[in-house]
């Protein structure tokens, strides 16, 4: 009986590889446990090339969503928004201006972008705050945020 056998990992396992690999492991390991789980398929010929492509349309679609990213973070750093609110003495805001507000004012302008992606901590004071948009993983842009009183 075989030591090991191949197989091509389906998901990203901490303690054997990421997915799409082919990795060596013991037959019982694979029939017991990766296999019926999902984690890992045998390495024929046809399934190790049916995970090649779907890695290269994962790359692909990765390539064009950095494309729009990039596009939208230089059409965003051009942006400056304006918000007003009401203000007390010492000009304190009542309430902050949030993320949520900043969406708003982004879709207004026609853009949209998720609250989630807007990172910035609520701002409570007047002027100008720099607030930076996460697009990708390592694309940002910088948006002005002015902050006025009503």
């Amino acid at each position: 009986m075989a030591t090991h056998i191949h197989v091509v990992l389906t998901q990203e396992l901490d303690n054997l590889g990421k997915s799409g690999e082919l990795v060596k492991v013991r037959p019982g390991f694979a029939r017991n446990y990766l296999i019926p789980r999902g984690l890992a398929v045998s390495a024929t010929a046809e399934n190790v090339a049916r995970i090649e492509h779907q890695k290269k349309v994962i790359e692909a679609q990765t390539v064009k969503q950095r494309a729009e990213a990039e596009q939208l973070a230089g059409k965003l750093s051009a942006v400056k928004l304006t918000l007003s609110r009401p203000t007390g003495e010492g000009d304190k805001l009542y309430g902050s201006v949030t993320s949520r507000d900043i969406e708003e004012a982004l879709a207004s302008q026609g853009f949209t972008v998720d609250r989630r992606r807007i990172e910035t901590d609520p701002i409570k004071t007047l002027g100008t705050h720099s607030v930076q948009v996460r697009l990708a993983p390592s694309i940002a842009a910088k948006v002005e945020v002015t902050v006025t009183a009503k």
